[in-house]
């Protein structure tokens, strides 16, 4: 790793766990739809009855977040942000995605949205360095 990475180690380290779970939320998903009967390619109905909407929504939600988080993460690796709140909030978010994939299969719709917000806010924190970092 070059050296100018090294103190960002723990972000580049939650890179590759948001990957892994990502990839595990689609292989769910798949297998989930599959075992359902449902048809690929076409849309899921239901609602949070429903498990394959559930991992469906899941999967669809890590989407919807993950260009932010790699936005803000990567520019703030470019702004030398600080490498301690960087790889803070890059695992706060990690975990809380973990938690909200978990809480929306099991139709825990109160700690579902907990935990998004606590990912939010760990959006928001990477935000609140960038925009430090770019006006040093």
């Amino acid at each position: 790793m070059p050296n100018v990475l090294v103190p960002y180690g723990p972000t580049l380290a939650a890179f590759v766990c948001l990957g892994g779970l990502f990839l595990v939320q689609m292989l769910v998903s798949d297998v989930v739809a599959i075992r359902a009967g449902h048809v690929p390619g076409t849309p899921v109905a239901g609602g949070h009855g429903d498990l394959v909407f559930r991992t469906t929504r899941a999967l669809a939600n890590t989407n919807e977040n993950l260009a932010i988080f790699i936005l803000l993460t990567v520019a703030a690796i470019f702004l030398s942000a600080s490498p301690r709140w960087t790889n803070v909030f890059a695992w706060v978010f990690v975990a809380a995605r973990a938690a909200h994939m978990l809480a929306y299969y099991a139709d825990q719709r109160a700690l579902r949205s907990t935990v998004f917000t606590i990912g939010v806010v760990a959006l928001v924190g990477l935000l609140v360095i960038d925009i430090g970092a770019l006006l040093r």
